[in-house]
């Protein structure tokens, strides 16, 4: 990763940090107008390495990770950026493909296209330490590494 990757990640993380320790020293904040965040250049990139990592496959569009480094992957986050400053962003609707399971049946899963998933990761990004602040210690559903995440918002 280049410098200028890392320094957009560490702004991210010290994003996250803020709004966890305002969430966790003041139960009675209320947090608005966070949609602004979203769309941070850091917070994009950010949201997008966690989706090139995941991998997966192409949404409705048929496109694929390799395709949007093939195309830019700044010129895309530009382009999202973009699209949620104007308010002219719409997701798309997502592919229905069916999972095998152990008993024979088959489980729906929706897939969204890889630029949906940019922006529900970056809206993750931004929400979960405010939410993660008011969870208990002993909290552990749906809360994977939820010592790394922790310590992550804190700092340690």
């Amino acid at each position: 990763m280049n410098a200028k990757a890392n320094n957009t990640i560490d702004k991210a993380r010290k994003l996250q940090r803020k709004l966890y320790l305002s969430a966790k020293t003041n139960k009675r904040r209320k947090f608005h107008a966070l949609y602004d965040k979203v769309y941070r250049e850091d917070i994009l990139m950010k949201a997008w390495k966690q989706v090139k990592a995941n991998k997966g496959i192409g949404g409705i569009d048929e496109i694929y990770i390799d395709d949007v480094v093939e195309y830019g992957e700044s010129k895309l986050l530009k382009e999202i950026q973009q699209e949620l400053i104007e308010n002219h962003y719409n997701p798309k609707p997502v592919k229905r493909v069916y999972i095998p399971k152990k008993d024979g049946k088959k489980r729906p899963l929706g897939i969204p296209i890889i630029k949906d998933r940019i922006v529900q990761t970056a809206t993750k990004i931004i929400i979960e330490p405010i939410f993660e602040a008011d969870f208990k210690e002993y909290s552990y559903g749906f809360r994977p590494k939820r010592e790394n995440k922790i310590c992550e918002y804190v700092g340690r």
